[in-house]
This record gives structure tokens, sequence and C-alpha cells, in this order.
């Protein structure tokens, strides 16, 4: 084994530097200048290759390999082909791996080393482009036809649709112009279809918009009968939508029909919305069996609540009651394909988990998915108040039929409110006891319900002035549900109704700060603080109502009222002229105004909205009497008389109307007339003093015989007034004149004094309110403590039960009384200064 084994010899020493000097001869750089091929490679490498040959194995040249010490050998190729720079027959052949290097091209052989090709100067400069040619102005056209296309949608979305329909009509402009320099440069072929399709459809869409249905019409024509555009069909969708916007229901059904044939079934969606809309103009039309033709189609291949709630419409248009429970049935199980409420509640501590709930609980799919259950309730509520009075005997046996189906349903939640629904149904049947009792078997249910019945009850025992049962459901509501506004605004107005304005106050501000959107609450606190005579928080608050409800006739005329209070007539005014924009024929507002422009000294503006008012409501007492007035002021009689008539014909039993119709006779020189005038009020009151005096006068004057009479009547009644007169002034003193007597008697003694001299003083006071012999018999009078004028009153309670809104309460507070004008003072005390009549001497 050992004779293959060589051992070094023991004088051979080991050399550590041996080797570093051996290495290929191909990269000694150093010897390149020595090197005869590599230079004579160099010196050809620019000129012309030799053609290219077949490979010829024998021509492989070999060359000194070079070392360390300077000895070259020629290497030889590996493919059999001469090395570059080798010279084969007198031939060099060129240098080809450097060629990406610079050492390919060369002007002669020789030349010298330029691998950056420095000599051949600098580059040519870049081609300018030729922007006058017509492949570039076409380019360009078409760019900016494509921009006004964009801005036009981009307007359309922002609500600008004039300047959208002016960029689409330049879109088009420009576009017809393309399409002529394309027909001069190219053949029609390469016309872009695309960009004319997207030009007509943006300009109808933007016609449509706008309400340009004629030319809309005629701008989607085009498209359609034009061949080359392809699924221009589609298009009759939107022609028969806008002959549905024209109610011309007949061709609109014709171009849905004809786009639901050009339409694959493949798309289905596509034709489930145009069969809905063929069902739609078929209940516009009132083809009611046709249109359920198409809906029961829709809900047996793609069910959907806008189907379903029609499908039952239609049946209950043609009162087909068991269709009717089929229909609610379908429009009931019809799926909402969103996700339970529970996935957003966490289920564990996990701080990420937490985080994620959080943030996806209000994201756009939660808010999507809440609006499509809120729609899928509406519709499902409004289908149950429809048929639930028809399908049976009673509505209350629908609504139970109702309920029971809800029940078994997704949409538990809403028996409750259709069982509230039911007790709004008997409110409006007047049967209030019914109503009391359904809402009242809620007060056994959740908290919610229970909240939403008592609100309810509260609001009914309200308007019914049972404020201690009214302020007891309040409660109740309020304790099931603190957070609930409305029921803290009932409990606020029950508190209002007993006097304590400040507790009402803090009950409506917490309303408030459970829900700033609450506008009964604010519009309650802003009557509360103008009760306590806060003023300023009171306009602040109407001011604050006016910001939510701009054009709230109410709130308008609470502002103007609180700045005539304030002592602010010119902002009153412009409040009122506010008022009567929003409601032009309100006869109280105008009166309003009229009195304002009184009380400043206006006159033919006051006169012009009294007028304004008496037009619109010819029986208000206060205008008639201030017309009258300025009639007689202004020493137009004759037109005084019309308002006198009306007043009297108002209140006939107010003996001051007919004489002053009489007395405005008298003044234009009709003395016949105020004669007959006279004799007619005195048939009717004998008793008048005033109508007697002017009769005297008058018989005297004309030279009557019944002068007579008439003053012996007037002596009798001024006669009866002085015994009048006495008795009372006699009953005073003789009801003093026991009190001074009997005092100091015993307790016993008082009290039957006290309750002679009470018996006396009632006495008395019975017969001043007689009406004396000089004075008119007074009717009822107009103006009632506590009751206000206003635009339009707002009642106790004007809240919508279906919605468990809270009341509001009354709109002002007690009137106060104004001051009378000139005018008016002149009617009542008939002021004639010209005839002294009390000075007439009755003949012995």
């Amino acid at each position: 084994m050992m004779q293959n084994v060589h051992l070094a010899p023991e004088t051979d020493e080991d050399d550590l530097y041996s080797g570093y000097n051996d290495y290929n001869p191909t990269y000694d750089t150093e010897e390149l200048e020595n090197d005869t091929a590599f230079q004579q490679a160099v010196r050809t490498s620019h000129g012309r290759r030799p053609p290219i040959t077949a490979k010829i194995p024998s021509t492989a040249v070999t060359r000194p390999v070079a070392t360390g010490y300077g000895s070259k050998t020629s290497l030889a190729s590996s493919m059999g082909r001469p090395m570059t720079g080798a010279i084969q027959d007198g031939v060099t052949r060129p240098m080809t791996a450097v060629r990406a290097a610079g050492f390919t091209k060369a002007a002669f052989r020789g030349s010298a080393f330029d691998p950056l090709g420095q000599s051949r100067g600098p580059a040519p400069p870049l081609e300018t482009k030729n922007e006058d040619s017509p492949e570039e102005k076409i380019r360009q056209l078409e760019k900016k036809v494509n921009e006004l296309v964009e801005e036009s949608c981009i307007a359309n979305s922002c609500g600008d649709l004039k300047l959208a329909l002016e960029k689409a009509k330049d879109a088009g402009r420009k576009e017809r112009v393309l399409v002529r320099q394309r027909e001069q440069v190219t053949t029609p072929e390469n016309i872009n279809l695309d960009l004319t399709y997207l030009v007509l459809f943006n300009l109808a869409s933007q016609y449509s918009a706008n309400d340009m249905y004629a030319e809309a019409l005629n701008t989607y024509q085009v498209i359609v009968k034009n061949k080359i555009f392809s699924n221009a069909g589609r298009l009759k969708v939107n022609m028969g939508n806008i002959y549905l916007k024209q109610r011309n229901y007949s061709k609109a059904i014709k171009f849905y029909r004809m786009a639901l044939d050009q339409i694959p079934s493949v798309h289905k969606e596509m034709r489930i919305k145009i069969m809905q809309n063929i069902g739609v103009a078929f209940i516009k039309t009132g083809q009611y069996s046709d249109a359920i033709n198409s809906f029961e189609h829709i809900m047996s291949m793609a069910p959907n609540l806008k189907a379903g709630f029609n499908l039952i419409l239609s049946y209950f248009a043609i009162g087909d009651r068991e269709k009717m429970k089929k229909a609610f049935q379908k429009l009931i199980a019809v799926p909402l394909e969103i996700d339970d409420d529970d996935k957003y509640i966490s289920p564990s501590d996990d701080t990420h988990t937490n985080l994620v709930i959080e943030a996806i609980k209000n994201d756009h799919l939660r808010q999507m998915e809440c609006e499509r259950k809120a729609m899928a309730e509406k519709y499902i509520m409004t289908a149950a108040k429809l048929i639930a009075p028809v399908i049976e005997s009673s509505f209350a046996v629908g609504y139970d039929w109702c309920v029971e189906v809800v029940k078994a349903s997704q949409y538990v939640e809403l028996a409750n409110d259709l069982e509230i629904n039911k007790a709004i149904t008997y409110l409006r049947q007047k049967d209030f006891n019914q109503a009391v009792e359904t809402l009242k078997m809620f007060e056994k249910k959740d908290s919610r319900v229970k909240s939403a019945a008592a609100t309810n009850l509260s609001f009914l025992y309200y308007l019914e002035n049972e404020f201690a049962q009214a302020s007891s459901y309040a409660d109740l509501a309020v304790n099931s549900d603190r957070y609930n506004p409305s029921a803290l605004t009932n409990k606020g107005n029950t508190v209002f109704a007993n006097g304590d304005y400040e507790k009402a106050a803090e009950f409506y501000k917490e309303a408030l700060r459970n829900d700033s959107s609450c506008t009964e609450a604010l519009y309650n606190i802003g009557l509360t603080y103008k009760k306590l005579n806060r003023l300023e928080e009171a306009l602040d608050c109407f001011l604050k109502l006016h910001a939510i409800l701009r054009n709230s006739a109410q709130v308008l005329y609470q502002i103007a009222n609180v700045y005539e209070l304030m002592e602010d007539p010119n902002q009153a005014i412009e409040w009122l002229m506010q008022l009567i924009s929003v409601v032009p024929t309100d006869s109280r507002a105008l009166s309003k105004l009229g009195e304002l422009y009184d009380s400043e000294g206006d006159k033919s503006q006051a006169f012009q909205y009294y007028y304004e008012s008496y037009r619109y409501f010819p029986s208000n007492i206060d205008v008639i009497e201030w017309l009258g007035a300025y009639y007689i002021d202004t020493q137009f009689c004759e037109k005084a008389i019309q308002y006198f008539e009306r007043a009297s014909l108002i209140q006939p039993m107010q003996v001051k109307w007919q004489l002053m119709v009489a007395s405005c006779f008298r003044r234009s020189g009709n003395y016949q007339k105020a004669l007959d005038t006279y004799k007619d009020i005195h048939r009717k009151f004998p008793e008048n003093v005033e109508c007697l005096r002017f009769l005297v006068r008058l018989c005297t004057d004309i030279g009557l015989k019944e002068v007579q009479e008439y003053a012996t009547k007037l002596k009798r009644l001024e006669k009866m007034k002085e015994i009048r007169e006495q008795r009372i002034k006699s009953g005073r003193d003789g009801s003093g004149g026991t009190r001074s007597k009997r005092e100091g008697s015993a307790g016993h003694e008082s009290g039957q004094n006290c309750s002679a001299s009470s018996k006396g003083e009632r006495l008395s006071a019975k017969l001043r309110t007689l009406p004396g012999t000089n004075e008119p018999y007074e009717s009822s009078s107009n103006k009632e403590i506590g009751k206000c004028r206003c635009p339009h009153p707002v009642p106790m309670g004007t809240a919508d039960l279906k919605k468990t809104d809270a009341s509001y309460v009354d709109p002002l507070g007690p009137q106060t009384e104004r001051p009378k004008t000139a005018a008016k003072k002149r009617v009542e005390e008939e002021d004639f200064a010209d005839e002294d009549l009390g000075d007439y001497l009755l003949p012995e």
C-alpha cells in the first residue's frame, strides 16, 4: 500500500510565496504596449470587417502565453475561429467584443483611440415638433373635447347645471369640427366613434338635468337611430324616464318595453329595474292589473322592498283583501342582506378587537345598513297602516293581524309601533277611551315603548286640560327614559300650565341637552322666558329657532312680538314684513303691522295694512272700527258707513255701531236717512238716551210733530236715571251706616254684620254694572284675558303622536291693554264738539 506514497525530500523547503506570479496572461495589462497582436487588433478594429465565413478548424492560430517574465503565447479560440485582432491571410479580424466601448467605428484605419467619440463634435439638436401638422391639430382638438366633457360632468356633480350644459354644448361643437378635420385628412373609417358617442350622451344627459326634455329626446334619437353605435338601444330607458317625467305614460311604457327587448337576459338586474319602471307607469295610468303582473314577476324573480310595496298598493287599489295579505307577507319576507348588530358588540376585553369594532361601528357600510333597515321599516309600517283598516271587518282586527305577522318575522320590534299607530287611529276616529286603553297596555312593556306610550298619554290628557293626569304620565315617561326629549318637553308643559315657569324652563333645558334639535323645547323655553319678562333671553331662543326653521310663521311672529315688548317698533315692523312674505294672507299679521305704523304716526301705511287685513278677514271688529274712524277723520263719512254697517251685522246687540251709521248719514247731509236710522235704533233700543237726543234734535230742525213724543220719552228716561243713581247712593250710605252702627258687637253679631255688608256690596256692585240711560248696551268683550292674537295660534300640543313628539305651549301670554288711538277714542266717546245736545229744554 505504501508503494504509491511518495515522501517529500527533507532537503526541499516550502516556498511560502510561490504561485503568486502565475496568472492568465490575458489579464496582463502592463505588457499591452509590447503585445504585437493586441496593437494590431486596436489599429484595425475600426476598419472594414471581413465577410462572415464558415467555421474553419485549421484557422486557429496560437499565440504565445504571457508569463510574469514577459513571455507571451497566442491563445486559440474555443470555437475554432480566429481570435479578435488575429491576422489571417493578411486580413486583420476586427474587434467586436469592445463595440459598446466605442471601438467599433472609425473613419479610417489607424485612427486615434477615441472611445467617447469626442472627435465627432456635439450631438445634433432634437427634431422640433411640427404643431402645424394636421395630425397634431387633430390630437390637440381631441384632447380638448375630452377635457370639456370631464368639466361638464364635474359641474353637474357640483350642482351647477347651467355650466355643465354650456360645457357639453362646447364639447359638441368642437367634436363636429374634429370630425370634419378627420374626414379631410384620413378616411371616414378612422373617425373616433367612441368620442362621438360620449359627447352626444353627455349632452343629452345635461339637457335632461336642465329640464330641457325636447332637446334631450332629440339628442337621444340621434344616438339610437345611428346603427354604428353598439348597445345604443339601452338609452331608450333614459327616453322612457323623460316621458315619465312629462307624464306621457303610454310613450314611457313603449320605450321601456323597447329597451327591455334589446337587453339580453344575462343582465338580470337591469331587466328587473326596467320592469319596475313599467309597473310604476301602469299604476300612474290606472292599469292596476298590468302593474300587478309586472310586480308579481319581480317578486318571483328578485324580490325587493319597492316592488313589494308597489304590489300592495296595486292590490289595495283593486280591493283584493286576500292578495293584500299575501303581498304583505311577501314584503315581510324580503331579505335585507345586512349583518346582525351583534357583531358590533365586543365579545371580550381584547383591546385590538375593541378598536376594530369602534372603527366599524359608524363607518359608511354601517350607515348604509342602517339606511336600508330604516327604509324597510318605513315600507312595512306604511303598508300595515294602509291595509289594516280594509283587510278585516274592523281596523282593530286588521291591526291585530298585521301585528301577528310582524311578530313572526325579523321585524319584531315594529309590532309595538303598530300598536301605537292603532291608538292613533282610535284618536282619528274620536274614540279617546279606546286610544287611552290601547296606550295603557304598554305600561308593562320595555322602557322604550313604555316611554313612548306614556308620552302620548301625557299629550292626550294635556289636550283635555287634565293637567294632573298629564303630569303623572309625563313623570312615567321621564322615569322610563330620562333621555327622551319629548317626555321632558311634555313634563315642562304641565309645569308651565301650573305657572311654575322657572321649573318649566329647567325641563326644557334638559330636553335640549338630550337632543339639541328638539325645536319644541327651544320654542317653549322662549315662551317661558317671555313670561318671566327675560326678553333678551327669549329673543335669543327665537333667533336660534329661526336659524333652524327659516320659514316658520310662529317663530317670526314671536320675534316681532318680543321686539314690540322691548319697545323697538322698527325691528318689530321688519320681522312682521318677513312674516307676511311667508303668509301674505294672514289678517292678524297685517292688522298688527297697521297698528305699529299707526302708533308711529304713519297713517297712510297703517291704512294700507288695515285695509289688506279687512280684505282677507272682514269680520275683525278692531280693524273695522279703525277703518271707519279713519274715514271720519279724513271727512269721508259716506265710505265709513259700509264699515259700521258690517260691524252692526257682526254685533247686532251693540248699539254703538248703529249710532255711528246714523251719525255718518247726518254728517254727510242725508238727514232723512239719518232720521230713519235713528227711528230704527229707537225701536230696537227704546231706552237708549243718545238715540232719543238725536231724534229730538233732528225732529226739531226738520219741524216734525214727533218731537213732543220723543222729548217726553227722553225726560222720562232721564228721571229714571236720576232715581237709579239716588238708589245706588242711598244703598251705599245705608250699608255704611249699618256697619258703623253695629261696630263693637259680639263675635257672632260681627259675623252677621259682615254677611249683611257683603250682601249690600254685592247688590251695589250689581246695580253699578247695569247700563245707564246714556250708555249703550254692551255685548261680550272680544278681548279675553290670557288669549293672544297670533298669525297662526299654536295650540297646546301640536305634536305628531306617531313620532311621540312633544307639544307646543300657547305662543303668547296674556294680552296687555294697549292705549287706544285717537280715532278709536273719537268713535267711542262720540265727541261732536259742534253740537251741545244736553242743553235742549223740553216744552211745557
